[in-house]
């Protein structure tokens, strides 16, 4: 009997994770602007001035980059398989949720605003909850990441995965614009070609992989048609 309702919950828990290890990264390099160039952005002249904060973004900006990129690690882990995939993805998580509760309440007690480091640790706790729900014994043994999967679900997990990924770079302007907004410019096109590049490769190589998972099915199911002819 096919597994699908386990195929679904572990697609899913994949693209989570994807989007939970991209908006690190964002959140990241968005920081790196108050946390490093902070004199040139006024409205974030008040983590010079009377505390300097300056070292604590610049290392909520460095932490939270090496749990984005750990991130994508995690994630091909579960799209491969293996006995390591679903604890290593819960200790990422698990710090991701830590470190940007941390920026989201010194941003708060600061700054007097949060935005994005409230969103970024909102998706990182609601993916680390999704993937303690999969724990579950009886859900376990549904979505198992420690088995690998046939190489066209394995591209359908990856597709989508990269595929959200890219389209949520490439709208970054529009949903974090304007809390970005100073004097009619919007800082986020600072980042403007790293953007437009990543975005659409992995948007286009998404779309490319979800291609040649529906190829690979359509021909397993053909091959299955001509043997039960037989």
């Amino acid at each position: 009997m096919k597994n699908t309702s386990g195929k679904i919950f572990k697609v899913v828990a994949i693209v989570l994770m994807a989007m939970t290890a991209v908006m690190n990264i964002l959140g990241g390099a968005g920081t790196s602007c108050a946390a490093f160039f902070t004199k040139n952005y006024p409205p974030y002249w008040i983590l010079i001035k009377p505390v300097d904060y300056r070292w604590l973004y610049q290392t909520f900006v460095v932490t939270t980059l090496i749990v984005g990129i750990i991130g994508i690690s995690a994630v091909i882990g579960l799209v491969r398989g293996g006995k390591r995939a679903y604890r290593n993805t819960l200790i990422v998580l698990a710090i991701g949720t830590i470190l940007n509760a941390i920026h989201f309440y010194t941003s708060l007690t600061v700054i007097g605003k949060a935005t994005p480091a409230n969103v970024v640790f909102y998706i990182n706790a609601l993916t680390l909850i999704v993937f303690l729900v999969l724990g579950i014994p009886a859900l376990r043994e549904k979505v198992d990441f420690s088995k690998s999967s046939k190489e066209s679900d394995k591209a359908t997990g990856a597709g989508l995965a990269a595929m959200v990924s890219g389209v949520i770079i490439l709208s970054t302007p529009m949903w974090v614009g304007a809390s970005h907004i100073y004097m009619g410019t919007n800082w986020v096109y600072v980042f403007a070609w790293p953007i437009y590049i990543f975005g659409t490769f992995l948007t286009v190589g998404g779309i490319g992989l979800l291609a040649k998972a529906a190829w690979a099915t359509q021909k397993q199911d053909s091959s299955e048609v001509k043997v039960q002819a037989l």
